[in-house]
Formats: C-alpha cells, structure tokens, sequence
C-alpha cells in the first residue's frame, strides 16, 4: 500500500484512538454502567454518541460485523445504561487508561494538532464521525487527545466504508480482500466479526467468481487493482485533515504521535497483530 500522508496520518493515530478497545479500564467502566459482556461494551461504547440506536443502522455503520453478532447487543445495551451515561464512561476510561501508560508527560501539542487537523473533517456521509464530532471537548488534554484521535479515525473508516460500497463489496467481502493480500490473517479476524465458516465461504465464492481471489485465497491481479484503488479512494477522502495541517503541521504531529503509539502498543495495550491491522508505529 502506499504511503501516502493521509495513510502515515492513520498509521500514528490508529494505536492512540484503539487503546479504548483493549485497555481494561474500558472493560471495567462498561461493567460498571450495567453493560454485560466485552461486545455489548464494545458496540454501545463506539456508538453512544448516535443515541440509543438498533442494530440494522449500527451493522449497516460498522459494515464488518456479521448482523446477529450486533443484534446479540443491541438495542438490548441501552436497557442496562443510557448512551449519554456510556460515552462519560468511555472517554473516562479511556483517559485514564492513557494516563496510566503515559504517565504526566505534556502531550498539549500533539493533543492541539489532532484538534486542528480534527476540525477539518467533513461529515457527508460519515455518521460515525459526524456523532463523535458533536461529542463535548473533555476538560482533560489526554481525554482531548483520545476525542480528537477518535474524530479522524472514524472519518477515515467511514470514508473507507464509501470507497468498499462503491467498489461493489459488501462488509465482509471488504474484510476477505484484506486477508487475500495478506495485511490480515483470517483467525487474527472472523472470531472478532462474528462471521460463520458458511458465511466466510459463501463470499470467498462471490469474490472467486469475479476473479478477485484464486483458488488459494489470495488477490488476484484484478483483486490487486481492485484493493489499491479502494485505498487510493479512502486516502482520497481523508486528506482534509492532511491539507490542513500542511507539510510541516503533518510532519511535527507525526513526530509527537509516533513514540506515544510505541509507548501504548510496547506497554501491551494494542496488541500486534490485531484485527484493525495497524502495525507498531
């Protein structure tokens, strides 16, 4: 893939917006609210700020989960806490779990660069973004940090969800295409996506019949073209925070972003490999 700057942009802020996934702060804040189980955690949490909102919208916005694994959380989730009291939950977990890792070093700069090149994102098309935009700034720099983090990561994602959709690829196809040029491994994948053997077979199937993967699984060179144009695509529709910043605005984020991406992922709170593919910054 390239490395474009839109890409190096995803590549720092991916492990800074991904610690409220793995960190045990976050399990333990959603336990507390009521919420039962890591995935209704995980779905009530990252869609919060969209209202108590059902699984038909949710899946058609995550795109790669399987429906029944979104349906087995919500709306069920907000009969236990009310989103407004899950996304207070969320960003204090997460705060605090950045503090644990990083200690009481100043991160205002990297934290106002995010917030810079944040408040450039568009929002057509791009609920998941859009919703974390309205979110209340926190009165904390790493809560800001994280918020910020969390704007561009969900712009780029939905962007990325734009560009698959386009291509003609449903969410789990898009997930297969990444496991066929190698970026993923399937076992690093489905049991986080809730696909069934069946299912995962039955798109390999479609993929195969348009001469987008082999008889190995792997792309073929129309599944090659097909994949990188989808990333130019996602690319193409991230660069507004890129353009933004500037050359030299992108450059000093990088430069601050990269080692407290290292930090998280060699404390062990982003694993490598994990299921979003983001490699140790």
């Amino acid at each position: 893939m390239s490395t474009s700057p839109a890409r190096r942009l995803w590549a720092a802020v991916e492990p800074l917006h991904a610690v409220v996934y793995f960190a045990p702060e976050t399990a333990a804040a959603a336990k507390e609210v009521g919420l039962r189980g890591y995935w209704m955690g995980y779905f009530a949490g990252r869609l919060a700020p969209l209202g108590p909102i059902g699984p038909a919208a949710a899946t058609s916005m995550l795109f790669g989960f399987a429906p029944a694994m979104v349906a087995r959380a919500l709306p069920d989730a907000w009969s236990f806490a009310a989103p407004l009291e899950v996304q207070r939950a969320r960003l204090s977990a997460v705060e605090a779990a950045l503090s644990r890792v990083l200690g009481s070093s100043d991160h205002s700069e990297l934290t106002s660069l995010l917030e810079q090149a944040a408040s450039a994102c568009r929002f057509d098309g791009r609920p998941l973004a859009a919703a974390w935009s309205a979110v209340p700034r926190p009165s904390g720099v790493l809560g800001r940090l994280w918020l910020a983090a969390t704007v561009l990561r969900e712009h780029r994602g939905d962007g990325h969800v734009l560009s698959a959709v386009h291509a003609g690829l449903t969410g789990l196809e898009t997930t297969v295409t990444h496991i066929g040029d190698g970026v993923l491994a399937r076992g690093d994948v489905q049991p986080h996506r809730g696909w069934s053997d069946a299912d995962w077979s039955d798109a390999v199937s479609r993929l195969a019949a348009r001469d987008l993967l082999d008889s190995s699984g792997r792309l073929t060179a129309s599944g090659t073209s097909l994949r990188l144009r989808i990333e130019e695509d996602t690319d193409r529709l991230a660069a507004a925070p890129v353009e933004a910043l500037g050359s030299a605005g992108l450059s000093r984020l990088l430069e601050l972003a990269v080692p407290v991406g290292r930090a998280v992922v060699d404390a062990g709170v982003v694993p490598i490999p994990n299921p979003m593919g983001v490699p140790r910054p």
